[in-house]
């Protein structure tokens, strides 16, 4: 086990019945304009909306909204919300929806005090110093996005899809009420619940790990994977999805990597570049594509972990080999309606060199091995069919 220093400032507000006390957290700070950002309209269908203005007016707060987040949110709308955010002179950002919506609201919080562009926090060339206060209402449960310090966003003109990390837009308090789900498409439940399981995979398969965190990390991978099938069954079994939305946080608000070196984050590396080709792909399908490719191509590296993959969170028996491990990930993605190819996503063989190219701005990347240009190419070769 590696040293550490474990600090999480955001104060998780959890269960049945918790979105309406958003008001009375943002009033306790002192706070009586927020911007309100939220997506395309389900907050209003589910009755969140409602629920989230009625307790703003209750506690004095006064509010202006920019709607309109998509998944895998674009730089221009968080400009829109910025500009905004600046003319109404808000003293904070109310994000209610899922990780886009959140991630937005994040970049809008640090973007408000920085005189540039604020996608220079993306490129490395600003560190946020500064950031609007960020309160959150969770609608859907994937990213961990709630309880980090994390944002991803894609610039649409240069289709870059990258992220910055800062200590400024950490959630003041984030609101998870379990009820507020029951209505998402099984789609969004799926692709949810395979981006929180590829968070965990990546601190996971980081051979730095120690034995008390690959327990917690199987856990919360065994976790995800029951409760998924009782959702998928029972949208409305409170106690699944109660433990599903709790699983996802905490499998990326820095439990699951105490001790390790980082984890090996190549995986979403290389996702990014195959949802900034094709915006429509959602970032959970990209993922159940390309994580097991890089499995498949380091496999000699993480040979011992993925046997204990295998036998811990997908529960096989008998002869047990990295390969039949790998196999056994896919076919529970293909079981609950996730694709494991980029033939299946509508990529031709031809999109593999745009593809190489977009994820090698950032190479070389990655911890287990190292990945470059060629290395990253392999490994969409293995990931087309």
């Amino acid at each position: 086990m590696k040293n550490f220093v474990f600090h999480n400032p955001t104060k998780l507000v959890f269960g049945a019945g918790t979105v309406e006390q958003i008001g009375q957290y943002i009033k306790r700070d002192g706070i009586k304009k927020v911007l309100l950002l939220y997506g395309t309209g389900s907050i209003k269908k589910n009755g969140v909306y409602e629920k989230v203005v009625r307790s703003l007016y209750e506690n004095g707060i006064d509010k202006v909204e920019v709607s309109g987040v998509k998944p895998n949110p674009v730089l221009s709308k968080v400009y829109e919300a910025i500009e905004t955010a600046r003319r109404e002179n808000v003293e904070a950002i109310l994000a209610v929806g899922g990780g886009s919506v959140v991630d937005s609201a994040k970049t809008v919080a640090a973007g408000f005090y920085y005189e540039g562009d604020i996608w220079d926090a993306f490129i490395g060339k600003y560190n946020v110093k500064k950031a609007l206060p960020l309160y959150v209402v969770l609608t859907m449960s994937a990213t961990g996005t709630e309880m980090n310090g994390n944002a991803v966003v894609t610039n649409e003109k240069t289709k870059e899809k990258f992220y910055f990390s800062s200590k400024h837009v950490f959630p003041v308090v984030s609101i998870v009420d379990p009820t507020s789900q029951y209505s998402l498409p099984k789609e969004q439940v799926v692709y949810g619940a395979i981006d929180a399981i590829s968070h965990v995979m990546e601190y996971y398969f980081d051979v730095s790990g120690s034995v008390l965190i690959d327990r917690i990390d199987e856990s919360i991978l065994v976790t995800i994977i029951e409760t998924t099938e009782t959702i998928l069954k029972n949208p409305t079994d409170y106690e699944a999805r109660a433990n599903f939305c709790l699983a996802t946080t905490l499998a990326l608000n820095g439990l699951t990597g105490l001790g390790t070196d980082g984890g090996d984050w190549s995986s979403h590396e290389l996702e990014h570049a195959v949802s900034a080709l094709n915006p429509h792909v959602a970032h959970g399908a990209g993922l159940a594509v390309v994580f097991p490719a890089w499995l498949e191509y380091v496999s000699e590296l993480v040979s011992e972990k993925l046997v204990r993959f295998g036998k811990n969170v997908l529960k096989l028996r008998g002869k047990i080999t990295p390969q039949r491990t790998i196999r056994a990930l896919k076919d529970w993605y293909k079981s609950i309606g996730a694709p494991t190819t980029l033939k299946e996503l509508g990529f031709s063989k031809s999109d593999i060199e745009e593809l190489t190219l977009i994820a090698a701005k950032h190479a070389p990347f990655g911890t287990v091995r190292e990945l470059k240009t060629e290395d990253i190419r392999k490994i969409y070769e293995i990931a087309y069919e």
